[in-house]
């Protein structure tokens, strides 16, 4: 029997940020209502791409003007509730420079916007606990990444 559209699943495209700096350490925070660390991400409006996505949500989350580096690692598809699935595209982005903790008041439009959080560097190779499983891809983050380039948030 063909499911109905009310029993067919949510697509939500989602763009996921592991900043690193020259270090390898990982930049991670924790906000209002979350049970863990994330990274900055979020959804990807329409008409964007994912990577317009990511500057977008790395400026809005974080506050970082710059990144120095992009490189796309990998999308899944990642079920949250049976009826709704996320389409995460994780990036590996470089700084090159960024204070050691920071807080940041969340920008846009989104439902985080005017939320504050509170940002920090964690070695990515050790045991942390982090929220919606987004710490899938870790192991694919190189160790010690040289920066090499200069690209604005807002290409």
């Amino acid at each position: 029997m063909a499911a109905t559209a009310a029993a067919r699943p949510t697509h939500v495209g989602k763009a996921c940020a592991y900043i690193t700096r020259e270090n390898g350490d990982l930049l991670v925070f924790e906000g209002p209502g979350h049970d863990g660390l994330q990274v900055p991400k979020g959804t990807i409006e329409n008409g964007e791409r994912p990577r317009e996505a990511l500057f977008r949500e790395v400026v809005e989350e974080s506050g970082l003007g710059t990144i120095a580096s992009t490189t796309h690692l990998v999308t899944d598809v990642w079920t949250r509730r049976q009826s709704k699935r996320y389409v995460r595209h994780f990036y590996h982005a470089t700084v090159y420079e960024a204070p050691d903790e920071w807080t940041h008041v969340v920008t846009g439009e989104g439902d985080e916007s005017g939320e504050t959080f509170e940002f920090r560097w964690v070695d990515p190779t050790d045991d942390h606990d982090f929220a919606l499983d987004l710490d899938d891809y870790l192991h694919a983050l190189p160790s010690g990444t040289p920066v090499t380039e200069t690209i604005p948030a807002e290409a």
